[in-house]
């Protein structure tokens, strides 16, 4: 299993009633989540995610997000006031990032503390480490800008810090397709960028890569050549255990792991209304649908209250 994105530090956050791992009393009550899991004989990871310019001042007491550079990431954040534009933010200096990678490597050690299984580093999306990787967010002159390399840095410090202490339970998932949200576009140096980190992932001891699919059409995107299915362009990059995510269905999954393309496969959404999903793939049963207008509605309601097949057919 894995958590949702779980928030390293204070000045990371960027959503409202969203968990976090950066105090003592956080780890305490994550503790509760990982106990029941464990005996239920699951295994669970937490996301370590800082959401960067996608945040706002208004969740952060004022202050101005951080981001790589000062540029507006075209985005709303989701305030206690509900959702607003988000802002120009704060440029991180040197400092700014040695201190933010030390964050991760606290919540890491918190997650172990917590009675985590692993921890995988939250690189999907809008959030912070993907504003190092887009070559119109991150304008950078210094080790952190300029080139595939320099843009790769921050990631692969933050992985450094975190598999120094916890060497094989440590993964990170990206999304090298994502273009046209807000200014998260992908540019010409975009793609070769995400080849370049994927490259020097391989070389580390890492429990996993995951990759997710795009969320739109890439048909003249820069990033067009992955189509739908990013693990079958990284495969040959990447030595180590890989999880294909988005859109696949038993069937498909099934057919990217035997043709090895990927090693697993991870679902999210059918998880919502299937919570037995795992047994329904096993006996071939089939799954129920879900209602999206009930999703991050704070409520049980069309979210943690659907029943399992068993459930269902004792129902009837």
């Amino acid at each position: 299993m894995l958590t949702e994105g779980t928030w390293p530090s204070r000045e990371g956050v960027g959503f409202i009633n969203v968990p976090g791992l950066y105090a003592q009393e956080q780890a305490d009550g994550w503790r509760r989540v990982t106990d029941a899991v464990h005996q239920a004989g699951g295994r669970i990871f937490v996301q370590l995610g800082h959401i960067g310019s996608s945040s706002h001042p208004d969740l952060l007491d004022g202050a101005l997000p951080l981001a790589p550079s000062s540029v507006n990431p075209g985005l709303k954040a989701y305030t206690p006031s509900g959702f607003q534009d988000t802002v120009t933010p704060q440029a991180m200096d040197l400092s700014d990032i040695a201190r933010t990678v030390e964050d991760y490597a606290k919540a890491s050690r918190l997650a172990q503390a917590a009675g985590f299984d692993g921890v995988e580093l939250h690189g999907i999306s809008t959030y912070l480490i993907p504003t190092f990787l887009y070559d119109g967010l991150n304008q950078r002159t210094d080790d952190y800008g300029g080139t595939a390399e320099n843009r790769a840095r921050f990631p692969l410090e933050i992985l450094d810090a975190i598999v120094d202490s916890w060497p094989g339970r440590v993964g990170i998932k990206l999304s090298p397709a994502l273009t046209g949200v807000g200014n998260f576009i992908a540019g010409a140096e975009t793609l070769e960028t995400f080849e370049y980190l994927v490259g020097q992932l391989s070389k580390r001891h890492l429990a996993y890569l995951h990759l997710m699919n795009p969320i739109s059409d890439l048909t003249g995107t820069q990033v067009e050549i992955l189509g739908p299915g990013v693990a079958k362009h990284f495969r040959p990059l990447y030595s180590g255990s890989l999880i294909a995510n988005g859109g696949y269905s038993f069937e498909t999954g099934n057919v990217l792991v035997r043709d090895g393309f990927a090693d697993a496969v991870a679902f999210g959404a059918p998880f919502i209304s299937n919570p037995d999903l795992v047994e329904r793939f096993s006996n071939d049963l089939k799954l129920s649908p879900s209602n999206p207008d009930t999703y991050y509605s704070g409520g049980a309601a069309g979210y943690v209250d659907y029943p399992t097949a068993a459930e269902q057919v004792g129902a009837r």
